[in-house]
């Protein structure tokens, strides 16, 4: 991942201004900072990489759900033994809210529940699989059904393949849904601040996580 070096007049470290960051960049970062619900990582047990991902919004420019990464950043694997060398968390953190009507008052916004950050995490997996010998030509198709296949498991949480798994969240054990496939793992659950948490990854066991809020998103950037 290239960084960026943060170093002020003196050449002492220090924090950048805002002209001195790249506009692609701040840009990512702005996404995340207008979120009116706390982001969640991994806690401070995990010393690794942090990096952004991307953040999901409403039609109405109303950020809903973001991913921050953690560990290698993860890439399309086309076989069971590069993917097992590559190790990564990523964390969704997604808004708890009712149905409700969008804020440009077109339509109707479906409820997000725990479901939707299973899904989110499920569908965000299958963006870095790429099962072994299939052809290029034949991914998307894979893909959408995978995807689907995806949606029809977080919509069922009480069932196989899903099982539980307790978990920290802040400090507190939080249930979580949990489910293994060849390319990895999937959970999902709820926090304590009006927010629902997915994960996903490979490499990295999941049992031994820990999930906190992020006080400084930047941190990630």
């Amino acid at each position: 991942m290239e960084t960026t070096s943060r170093v002020d007049t003196d050449g002492a470290p220090g924090t950048v201004t805002a002209e001195e960051v790249p506009a692609a960049r701040r840009r990512t970062v702005d996404g995340y900072l207008e979120a009116p619900f706390p982001w969640y990582g991994l806690d401070e047990a995990f010393t690794g990489p942090r990096w952004l991902m991307q953040v999901g919004t409403a039609a109405d420019g109303t950020v809903q759900h973001g991913s921050t990464g953690h560990g290698d950043e993860p890439s399309v694997k086309t076989d069971g033994s590069a993917a097992e060398k590559e190790r990564f968390a990523a964390v969704i953190t997604v808004a708890a809210s009712p149905v409700r009507h969008s804020g440009d008052g077109t339509g109707v916004l479906d409820a997000t529940t725990v479901s939707s950050a299973a899904w989110l995490a499920g569908s965000g997996l299958l963006a870095y699989t790429w099962p072994p010998q299939m052809d290029h030509t034949l991914r998307d198709d894979w893909l959408d059904q995978q995807t689907e296949t995806a949606f029809t498991l977080a919509d069922d949480l009480g069932s196989a393949p899903w099982s539980t798994l307790s978990l920290p969240v802040d400090g507190v054990p939080v249930e979580f849904h949990y489910r293994e496939s060849e390319f990895g793992w999937v959970l999902a659950g709820s926090a304590h601040e009006g927010v629902h948490i997915g994960a996903y990854g490979r490499g990295m066991s999941a049992y031994g996580l820990g999930f906190s809020v992020i006080k400084d998103i930047e941190s990630y950037a």
